[in-house]
């Protein structure tokens, strides 16, 4: 350990720290609104910042990295297809869950169909965060931190020790967050930390060319492009870890579980102050997804080239930091990649603690809960799942494939069923409980089989997109002989301003050409004459930007009139 790297960690630790226990000293955390939703009061860039913090944990960091180390840039898929499911989330997602004021996902599944199917869900997504995804949180975490503050041989421990010791305390720090302050801690300290995320995640592979090209990004960039010109295709081939077939098909799937179902994201948009900030800030989230080549996967190229013998793949992107980054920068990025592992933990542990205090506990164990005791319940529920996380942790590291696939692989047995009953209940209104049902059994159940027990050759993606299409069409047959006796109706909460943003279809027009142009652009690499799409694309993307700007000024202006007042001031 460096003590300039320990004094810079600190400092910024402290610093956010102490920047959220301000704004949050005089908010309400006490009641069921403020605790789970930050009272229903935050804007777009919060939202926006709050959603790449969470995404931005260290499963990301580490584990695509790996990934890229091994297969290149194509799997840079995982996050630029995200611009297809956050339009959907603007579009068509978000203005149906505000409209019913929702507090979760699973409240809308109760409403559309049943409380069975309700429990159900809950029971899904609570074993999943508990078992699954924040034991991978700590993990990849536990990883970074023991490799770039040399924990095993500081203090003379074996790996398993140190990473366990490591989860113990991220898993600790992450209760103190979400467990006491609630949504409105994790936003707050998000935005600070989403500020050094994107700061500190684009010096990684600025540091990591010059130290390709000994002192000299252009000279590292010219390295990069004659010496691994195939590893920066973005076009994945049958064997990479994404087909580009996947790509468009089950990956987009899996991206609109994540990112319009998921309730530890949609939290975050379920917090809008109105439909109009929510949609702006799922929008700018795709825009800030189309830098997530340059943070994630790029580095994951460049380690290639540093590193020829790492023991795992995963060690890419804290071998990466160790190497090329100042000390000082170091104990920074350490501090800035521990604000997002608390951002992720903290975001999906305060949806646990909501999913079982408005589910579980509400519908099953006391149904005249008050608004506190549901606050009181989250908490403590919150800290069983923090210590089972905690255990389960260091076990991750016997994983049969790298840390990404395998979390991804694990979440598709879920996934995909529930993607599926919610669009279904959106479009077709005389769906049965029944049919939700019975995909969600059918769905579970058929991919444990195909992917896990009869081990067929396809890649887990097609396996979910050919499980989407026969869940579809096993629903459609269930409602056919078996409908609801009236349609489902959504009616209006007044739980916000359901205003919608008015230019939320122009900017998701932009949105859908970036990522074509960031794609093509890349695509050039593996021998595609793509050029002229990408010129276009960003085209495209100009006249979007160039338009949107002079409609702000244009308001700014000629502000509406909003009052009596004003009609009479300007007549």
């Amino acid at each position: 350990m460096n003590i300039l790297q320990i004094v810079s960690f600190i400092a910024f630790t402290l610093l956010v720290a102490t920047i959220t226990w301000w704004k949050l000293r005089k908010a309400d955390t006490g009641s069921q609104q403020g605790y789970f939703l930050a009272g229903r009061s935050l804007k777009a860039p919060v939202i926006a910042a709050s959603l790449m913090l969470t995404n931005l944990s260290t499963e990301q960091l580490v584990g695509l990295t790996g990934q890229a180390y091994r297969s290149g840039m194509s799997v840079m898929a995982w996050e630029v297809i995200s611009a297809i499911p956050l339009i959907f989330l603007a579009l068509i997602f978000l203005p149906r869950y505000l409209q019913r004021g929702i507090a979760t996902i699973p409240d809308f599944i109760e409403e559309r169909y049943d409380k069975t199917t309700r429990i159900v869900v809950d029971c899904c997504f609570l074993i999943a965060t508990g078992i699954c995804f924040l034991p991978i949180v700590l993990y990849s975490g536990a990883l970074a931190f023991n490799s770039m503050f040399h924990v095993t041989e500081t203090f003379g421990i074996s790996q398993h020790t140190a990473i366990w010791s490591m989860a113990v305390v991220l898993g600790i720090s992450g209760i103190l967050y979400a467990v006491v302050g609630g949504m409105r801690a994790i936003a707050i300290a998000d935005v600070i930390n989403g500020i050094g995320l994107v700061i500190g995640g684009l010096l990684v592979p600025l540091f990591g060319l010059m130290a390709m090209g000994d002192g000299s990004v252009m000279h590292g960039i010219d390295i990069l492009t004659h010496d691994h010109s195939e590893m920066l295709n973005s076009i994945g081939g049958s064997h990479d870890p994404v087909p580009i077939g996947a790509a468009l098909t089950g990956l987009i799937l899996v991206n609109t579980f994540y990112w319009c179902t998921n309730q530890g994201i949609v939290q975050r948009t379920l917090a809008s102050k109105s439909l109009a900030e929510g949609q702006k800030g799922a929008l700018l989230t795709a825009v800030l997804k189309m830098l997530d080549p340059l943070i994630l996967v790029l580095p994951g190229v460049i380690a290639f080239h540093l590193f020829q013998d790492l023991p795992k793949a995963d060690m890419a992107y804290p071998a990466l930091i160790n190497k090329v980054m100042p000390l000082p920068l170091v104990g920074f990025f350490s501090a800035v990649l521990f604000g997002a592992i608390i951002s992720a933990f903290c975001g999906f542990l305060n949806s646990a603690c909501t999913l079982f205090s408005l589910g579980i506990y509400r519908r099953i164990i006391n149904e005249n809960a008050s608004s506190e005791q549901l606050v009181s319940v989250g908490r403590r529920f919150g800290l069983v799942v923090a210590i089972v996380s905690v255990l389960v942790a260091p076990w991750i590291a016997y994983a049969p494939q790298g840390l990404y696939t395998w979390m991804k692989q694990l979440n598709g047995i879920y996934n995909v069923p529930l993607v599926t009953i919610v669009i279904m209940g959106f479009f077709f209104p005389r769906l049965p409980a029944l049919a939700a049902k019975t995909a969600l059994f059918f769905g579970i159940v058929s991919y444990i089989v195909i992917n896990y027990l009869v081990k067929f050759d396809f890649h887990f993606l097609y396996v979910l997109a050919c499980t989407f299409c026969i869940n579809v069409v096993l629903m459609l047959v269930i409602g056919y002989l078996f409908p609801r006796d009236t349609p489902f109706k959504f009616q209006d909460a007044f739980a916000v301003d359901m205003k919608p943003w008015k230019n939320v279809k122009i900017a998701s027009v932009g949105v859908l050409f970036a990522m074509t142009g960031v794609y093509s652009g890349l695509a050039q690499f593996g021998g595609y004459s793509s050029r002229w799409l990408t010129i276009s694309s960003y085209l495209v993307v100009a006249i979007v930007v160039i338009y949107l700007i002079i409609d702000k000024v244009r308001q700014r202006c000629n502000p509406p009139l909003n009052s009596v007042s004003d009609i009479k001031d300007n007549p």
